[in-house]
């Protein structure tokens, strides 16, 4: 195992912050994993997941089952690790910037692409390589000699520079109070639905551009952008596939619900044949992957007390009633409901609405949304 240290642009004398990332395997293996906790500071459950991965993944090495070079860093965000407010943790935005965490990544799909075609030939793993030089590449000039000027922008593209040249991008988050989810592109989900049955994913939304720059997709956003440029000149793969992982609630920070978790990823680098050892069967996937399109965020009517109806993990029909709003001044109660059939799969661990909050949210069937797709 080999630890780095990372440092980032300090904003003021004497805040100097760093990533650290753990690396394991062969230096010169073929294929590359890359896996982050907690890019959303308050969300922990990944940070404890990754832990227990640093004791497995060092086991594995030792006994030389690792036939692939794992990139591991636990804490991914260790700004937003550090903003705490009246003892209560906020690490989803940036407190300077009021942007979230995980959006707005640097693109740099165009210093990739410019004079590209004059590098490409007939081989595809000659230009994967290609690709990725040219990457990490556009990734150091954009870090440059002097640096980037804020904090926040040096941690971006630190953790870019990091994933650059993985086949595989694990990014482990996990929502308010839910259960097992995923999201990942069309083109990832053959390699990525193993990993939803080991994981045992209740809901598996998928969408090739989600609209924010997350993390997850300033990898494969690139791949896409150049297959439809040069794809059909030389023949290109997708030379990274990602995926975010959220691991339930804020809450399930526990090490029974971590051993799983750690377990189901080394169980799929085994089905992948990058962890020696035979994989376990695969389970059944629990419920079908859908469009993030057509998933919907129920919103409160108006502000009141929240009263929930149903729990994630529930299959819901439409009109389903899920939450109520309640307003004890006036009496007036609103219902919440279901627009459509599908997975209830989170919801807010706020009790009293704010009107137009989002409540919860239901991956659906019926595709109906377009542009941003995500919660802000």
């Amino acid at each position: 195992m080999e630890h780095r240290k990372h440092p980032l642009t300090s904003p003021v004398p004497g805040t100097e912050r760093q990533i650290d990332s753990f690396h394991y395997g062969p230096a010169d293996a073929e294929r590359h994993l890359y896996i982050q906790g907690a890019l959303h500071a308050d969300e922990l459950p990944g940070m404890l997941v990754a832990w227990t991965l640093k004791q497995r993944l060092a086991e594995l090495e030792a006994q030389g089952q690792l036939a692939c070079r794992v990139t591991l860093v636990p804490v991914a965000n260790p700004v937003g690790l550090d903003q705490q407010l009246m003892d209560t943790p906020l690490g989803r935005y940036d407190f300077e910037s009021l942007t979230n965490f995980n959006r707005r990544y640097a693109n740099v799909a165009d210093e990739i692409a410019d004079g590209l075609d004059a590098a490409l030939n007939d081989d595809i793993a000659h230009n994967r390589d290609v690709i990725r030089d040219r990457f990490e590449a556009a990734l150091d000039a954009a870090l440059g000699k002097t640096g980037p000027t804020t904090t926040l922008e040096s941690m971006r593209l630190t953790l870019q520079r990091l994933a650059c040249r993985a086949d595989f991008v694990l990014d482990l988050h996990c929502d308010f109070d839910a259960v097992e989810h995923l999201y990942t592109t069309p083109a990832a989900w053959p390699v990525f639905e193993p990993l939803a049955r080991y994981f045992g994913a209740k809901a598996n939304m998928l969408a090739t551009d989600s609209g924010g720059q997350s993390f997850d997709e300033c990898f494969t956003l690139v791949w896409e952008r150049l297959q439809q440029t040069f794809g059909d000149r030389f023949p290109l793969d997708y030379g990274c596939q990602s995926v975010t992982l959220e691991l339930r609630g804020q809450r399930d920070v526990d090490h029974d619900l971590a051993a799983h978790d750690a377990q189901a990823i080394i169980d799929w680098l085994r089905h992948l044949g990058l962890v020696a050892g035979e994989a376990p069967p695969l389970p059944g996937l629990p419920y079908p992957a859908t469009e993030l399109a057509a998933m919907d965020f129920l919103h409160a009517p108006i502000g009141g007390l929240l009263v929930f109806h149903a729990t994630p993990g529930m299959t819901v029909e439409a009109g389903q009633l899920i939450a109520e709003i309640i307003d004890p001044i006036s009496d007036r109660v609103e219902p919440v409901r279901a627009p459509q059939a599908g997975m209830f799969y989170a919801r807010s661990q706020r009790r009293m609405a704010t009107a137009g909050m989002i409540v919860a949210d239901i991956a659906g069937h019926r595709s109906h949304r377009s542009g941003y797709l995500l919660a802000p």
